[in-house]
């Protein structure tokens, strides 16, 4: 196994020494001081394609004695975790003695964990990058508990697209008529094209069903062991078309005929897993409540329902709202949906500290402002809060409500204005 171990290693660095022009990640900051200030394993997650081996070559540009393997190669075949003894050997024989030690996809090893550890127990720094969220399982936990950091990678932010497209600016075009044009105009290109980095390099659509295709069979058909693949490509479909929509369990299992609501909320926790999906659910003092009332589903990328959802009227307003949920949790991991008598898109938490309220809406109008500003009201009024905004495709002003000034603001200038969004 060493023998083709080394032949491996081998390509792979005459692979990295080709790399170039690759695009600064909003995610690089905090990845480098987690690398170079932080002794604890760092885990880097998040959908494939997204750019986690772009981000590992950025981290590996930044320090010296580093060490690279992609688990994700078939010539692998056979390799497990007693194989990492010999990993370690020819990896210094290609790389010579190393401090940090790089390791791609490393999911596809069954108990990587016990090597991490053994890895990390003797000085070696570890980065290591998975593309599903089990990576991170409670076994992972257990042996390597307060000893790592998580960093999750999505799809380009707006912002990052910018960078990708070269496109430059500075806060004062915000002000300025013809560079908010030309913003709204990227914008709007973003939130059609998506932020899939190989996607939007060669702009192939087939390239996106494939992704699409290889996420649902290999990382979920194969990996959980799927009987029943047509109700679950239904169940994708139905999802892909009703993004940022309320749904249940039961409602979803009626609509693709399966006789059980258990498989399809089965079947979620595996899209899930794979980082094609997010659920968000409403909040609610009782979690009993809230793991059964309706929660919205949300895509990894607008690439994916641009492309291969099945709605024949794609909703302008539901992709605004999912690229807002993917801005918010890229900043935090709890965000919720407010249900009262109104409604209140996100109620956004910080460290357990309840922050704001947003509401999104691709126009704001005189049929629809009543609605949207009171469930906003509410929902600020119910989490005591004193921040609240609505947000919209292009429109900016202030409007009193109830005492207090609601902003309202385009979404890509509340993006660039937050750089984690």
């Amino acid at each position: 196994m060493k023998a083709k171990i080394f032949q491996v290693a081998w390509q792979q660095k005459e692979r990295l020494l080709v790399q170039g022009g690759l695009i600064a990640r909003d995610l690089l900051p905090e990845a480098k001081a987690a690398l170079t200030n932080d002794n604890r394993v760092l885990a880097l997650s998040g959908m494939r394609r997204t750019g986690k081996s772009t981000l590992l070559l950025q981290l590996m540009s930044e320090v010296d004695n580093v060490a690279y393997f992609n688990f994700e190669d078939e010539k692998l075949l056979g390799f497990s975790v007693e194989h990492f003894g010999e990993l370690e050997e020819a990896l210094i024989e290609v790389y010579g003695p190393a401090r940090y030690w790089f390791f791609d996809e490393i999911q596809n090893v069954g108990n990587f964990e016990v090597a991490v550890r053994r890895m990390q127990d003797s000085g070696k720094k570890m980065v290591i990058t998975g593309s599903n969220s089990s990576m991170l399982s409670m076994e992972f936990g257990s042996k390597l508990t307060g000893r790592y950091k998580q960093l999750e990678l999505f799809p380009f932010s707006f912002s990052e697209y910018l960078r990708f497209q070269n496109v430059s600016f500075e806060e004062k075009d915000f002000y300025l008529p013809e560079a908010k044009v030309m913003l709204k105009t990227w914008f709007t290109r973003w939130l059609e094209q998506g932020g899939l980095p190989e996607y939007l390099k060669y702009n192939d659509e087939q390239y996106v069903k494939t992704l699409f295709d290889n996420i649902l069979y290999r990382d979920i058909i194969v990996r959980f062991g799927i009987r029943r693949h047509r109700e679950f490509r239904e169940l994708v479909q139905l999802l892909v078309g009703n993004l940022s929509l309320p749904v249940t369990f039961t409602s979803l299992q009626k609509s693709i005929g399966l006789s059980n609501a258990d498989t399809v909320k089965e079947y979620m926790g595996y899209l899930s897993n794979a980082y094609m999906f997010y659920e968000m659910y409403q909040y609610h003092d009782s979690l009993k409540m809230q793991l059964r009332s309706p929660r919205k589903v949300y895509l990894n990328d607008v690439a994916f329902h641009n492309l291969v959802g099945f709605s024949s009227t794609p909703n302008q307003g539901r992709k605004l709202e999912n690229a807002v949920f993917l801005a918010l949790r890229r900043g935090t991991s709890e965000v919720y949906s407010f249900c009262g008598k109104g409604e209140c898109d996100f109620i956004v938490f910080d460290k357990s500290r309840r922050v704001s309220a947003l509401q999104v809406c691709y126009q704001l109008t005189p049929e629809n402002q009543t609605r949207e500003l009171n469930g906003l009201s509410e929902a600020m009024l119910a989490f005591n809060l004193k921040d609240g905004m609505i947000l919209t495709m292009d429109q900016e002003f202030e409007i009193q409500h109830n005492g207090k000034n609601i902003p309202v603001l385009p979404v890509w200038k509340w993006m660039l204005t937050n750089t984690k969004n």
